[in-house]
Order: structure tokens, then sequence, then C-alpha cells
């Protein structure tokens, strides 16, 4: 049995809604390994700006990224509040500062919609779509596009 990347119309998807000041984004849950508390980064020189460092998860370093600055809305000044999801993609491993999760929502790709043709190219790049859930516009992250390549970076 093969599964399918995208969304399949009828299937629902599992997704992780969370906030970053007053709006509310999520990405697929088969991308998130775990849920912690904010935990202080050691800062990298030299480290694109929204990197805000490095913490040690169980022995593995796990660079921290700012989604807040990633995404165009500012830096953000972490406090106990803030949580971190871990995210794997391939085999790149992440943390995502994030103001707080909020939901676990379940979707079908007839409920996403194209992003608005009024974004920028950058915002396209970053939002795969948009959906309305019980008066929320939520806005679903291309997560491959958030986590940067520190391979092709550091070459």
């Amino acid at each position: 049995m093969t599964q399918s990347k995208d969304v399949s119309p009828n299937m629902p998807k599992e997704l992780v809604a969370f906030r970053i000041g007053a709006q509310e984004y999520c990405i697929d849950i088969m991308a998130v390994r775990e849920i912690r508390g904010w935990t202080p980064a050691t800062t990298l020189p030299h480290a694109p700006h929204f990197v805000q460092g490095v913490i040690n998860l169980r022995g593995a370093v796990l660079p921290i990224v700012d989604l807040s600055s990633r995404l165009g809305l500012g830096e953000a000044e972490p406090t106990a509040r803030h949580v971190t999801i871990v995210t794997q993609i391939g085999e790149q491993v992440m943390g995502l500062l994030v103001d707080a999760v909020s939901d676990i929502l379940n979707i079908t790709a007839d409920q996403l919609l194209p992003t608005p043709e009024v974004a920028s190219e950058t915002t396209r790049q970053f939002v795969k779509g948009v959906f309305a859930l019980e008066g929320r516009m939520i806005s679903l992250i291309e997560l491959d596009q958030v986590l940067p390549s520190f391979d092709r970076e550091a070459a």
C-alpha cells in the first residue's frame, strides 16, 4: 500500500497548529518528533538571523529556528511560555521556536485554499495554503522551505 505525500480529498490529514503573535499556522504532524518547553539556546557566530542558536537534546545538537523571524514577522523574545517544536524532514532535525501550540487539526485537501495571489513570492514560498476553521484562518507552512539546509550553507 503506497501513501501519498499530499492530502487526499477525502482522507483527513493531521496537523499541529501553533501561534506566532495573533496568527495561527500549522505543520504536518508527521514531521513533528516532540514538543518541548523553551530552553535558552547557545548562539552561534555568523548564523543566519533567524537561527536562535543550538540546544543539547539528549546528547544531540539541535538548531533552533525562530519561526517568527524566519517568516519575516520580527524576532521573538523567548520566555518560559514559548515552546519548541522539534521537527524532522528527511535527515534534518530542527527546533521551531513558536509562541504556543494551540491544537491538533484534521483537514482534507478540499478544505485547503491556495495562498492568495496578493501575497508576496516569499510568502508563497513558505505558505502552502490557508484554510478557515471555526472562524479562524490558519496558514499551512511548507516546512521544507522553512528549514534551511545547513549542509549547503556550510559548503
